[in-house]
């Protein structure tokens, strides 16, 4: 029986999970958006709102924790600072999950893990750097969306050309 036992295993060993789980968690807050498979979307969204919750409360102790998991000291400053006030007056629900696709290969359901406010603090933040930007304004940044955006866009422009 399974009484009281929580979480997916996702076929790993317990350091391997949780070790995947620190690097997810890691990647999600310095690029506040990740790909990968539903149930580890679904096992990450816990594991990534309680450390997004140690951000929010802000203390030594709290830091000390949530260094347990996010070794890099930069993306550690950012989740005790700017996601600290982003998420100050939200009481939970930190991030998103949306379910996108099928991968090619093994047909694993696919899905997109991003922070809750992640497309307005960027156009705070386009609005703040604008004027300090000067010359390469207007100028998006090649994001690993964009690249996959690009990808999807090619074979559709080759078969428009043929006149399918």
């Amino acid at each position: 029986m399974k009484h009281r036992v929580v979480g997916r295993r996702l076929d790993r060993t317990t350091e391997h999970r949780t070790a995947m789980f620190r690097n997810m968690v890691t990647s999600l807050l310095r690029h506040e958006r990740i790909v990968t498979t539903t149930p580890k979307a679904k096992e990450m969204k816990r594991f990534a709102d309680k450390i997004i919750t140690l951000g929010k409360r802000g203390t030594s102790h709290a830091r000390r924790i949530a260094a347990r998991d996010v070794r890099d000291p930069e993306i550690l400053a950012k989740l005790f600072g700017p996601l600290k006030e982003r998420y100050a007056a939200r009481p939970g629900g930190y991030t998103r999950l949306v379910r996108v696709h099928r991968r090619h290969g093994d047909n694993a359901e696919m899905a997109v893990l991003e922070l809750v406010d992640r497309a307005a603090a960027a156009e705070e933040g386009e609005k703040g750097a604008k004027g300090a930007k000067g010359k390469g304004e207007g100028k998006p940044e090649k994001t690993h969306k964009g690249a996959a955006a690009e990808k999807a866009a090619k074979p559709k422009a080759k078969k428009a050309a043929k006149g399918e």
